[in-house]
């Protein structure tokens, strides 16, 4: 079935652009905003409304297939793209994008795929939003083309199968960790709570003492507030490189130690650490994750070290994966662009024994995670990112009601 339109719309995500690098170099908080100067290029403020475009693509039977293209919170920081503003953007879309896809048959997901990734404008790649968005499109186009769920067709091209169950949740607190952690406790989120540990003085604690305050109660409150002892979740904190600025970036055996302790902690649950140091370069970054792992293995401490920063795209992901740089990936979505490029990361790790965090950012759309959901149901990693928002409620939601309505429908489809 022919590709006969493409139509583009500007969107809101369901959160905020935030200049990371001003928010660890001390800017204060305000209300929901922050006071100081921007660092990051591309920003006019250091927190700033997060906004989207829709991709729609019209089928020749008139069916309407879209996607939404999104970028991270923190744009512009760890090597990714800058900001990405729908004005500047659509007019990008309609000039590289729809010129190459209409007139083509939705057919077959990779090779669209393919189309979209090899533009170059000036030499370079299309931003990783625009491919983010555009091939979730194409994604739906293509099962629709052929009558089938969108997970079914990333089975069918990359030889795997639907999950019989549904992905691990991962929700995330934003500031209120507190009283989001509630939430995510009486909901049975599987993994909680992110934490958005940004900031050394207010959050971590010159020592780490603040966090591990914080840990020690959100420990005994998963115990107070659980039904049953059959709800063990994992304790997924991400601390932004926040441990390398308090102790020193390369001081791996005090980091380590602390993460050991936080570890303890924890107990009887699992701990994970997201991103305990920056280094500001992706091979020093895969070093200072490849030693830190080696000393946790070492000592047996309870806890899981988790990539993110400088570890974006799929070569990426490869790089830190064959180096054993973490225990876990986060497979930052929208940072791969192509979704293709989320499918291959998620089987490159499950083949290469590194833990697949298939994430992405709170500044996405119902969208992108709907369709990052069948990603999901179609390749299995670890757990998936309850997206978009910091609200708990609206993200695990979404995630979690497409994964059981792909449950209920392949049943059907198969049976």
């Amino acid at each position: 079935m022919k590709i006969i339109d493409i139509i583009c719309s500007q969107g809101k995500t369901g959160f905020y652009f935030d200049d990371q690098r001003a928010i660890k170099n001390g800017a204060k908080s305000d209300g929901f905003t922050y006071i100081g100067d921007v660092i990051t290029r591309g920003f006019t403020s250091i927190r700033q409304s997060g906004e989207s475009i829709s991709v729609m693509i019209i089928l020749e039977d008139k069916q309407i297939a879209y996607g939404d293209c999104a970028a991270v919170q923190y744009s512009g920081a760890g090597g990714r793209d800058p900001v990405f503003l729908a004005k500047d953007f659509i007019p990008v879309i309609e000039k590289e994008v729809k010129p190459r896809l209409v007139g083509r048959e939705a057919n077959n997901f990779k090779e669209l795929c393919s189309v979209v990734e090899n533009i170059r404008v000036e030499g370079k790649k299309l931003h990783t939003a625009i491919r983010y968005g555009v091939t979730q499109a194409i994604l739906d186009a293509v099962s629709k083309s052929n009558h089938c769920l969108m997970c079914q067709v990333i089975a069918k091209e990359y030889n795997t199968k639907v999950l019989n169950e549904i992905v691990p949740i991962f929700t995330q607190s934003g500031d209120s960790r507190y009283e989001n952690a509630d939430k995510m406790i009486i909901k049975e989120a599987q993994v909680l709570p992110h934490g958005l540990i940004n900031n050394v003085e207010d959050k971590l604690g010159y020592e780490g003492e603040k966090l591990e305050e914080y840990v020690d109660w959100l420990r005994n409150r998963i115990i107070k507030l659980r039904r049953d002892k059959s709800y063990n979740p994992v304790i997924h904190i991400d601390v932004y490189g926040t441990l390398g600025v308090a102790f020193g970036n390369e001081n791996y055996k005090k980091i380590a130690d602390y993460m050991g302790r936080l570890g303890e902690v924890a107990k009887p649950f699992k701990l994970r650490i997201e991103g305990p140091v920056d280094m500001e370069e992706r091979e020093k970054q895969m070093i200072a994750l490849r030693e830190l792992r080696t000393i946790v293995d070492d000592k047996k401490y309870n806890v899981e070290i988790v990539a993110d920063e400088w570890c974006n795209t799929l070569e990426d992901i490869k790089y830190f994966t064959n180096n054993k740089a973490g225990h876990m990936v986060q497979i930052k979505t929208p940072d791969l662009g192509g979704i293709n490029n989320i499918v291959e990361a998620v089987l490159y790790c499950k083949s290469n024994n590194m833990g697949a965090y298939q994430g992405g950012t709170c500044n996405e759309t119902d969208r992108s995670a709907q369709i990052c959901a069948h990603i999901a149901m179609a390749t299995g990693p670890d757990q998936i990112l309850a997206k978009p928002g910091m609200g708990v409620d609206e993200g695990m939601m979404i995630v979690y009601n497409e994964m059981q309505r792909i449950l209920a429908l392949n049943k059907l489809m198969e049976a």
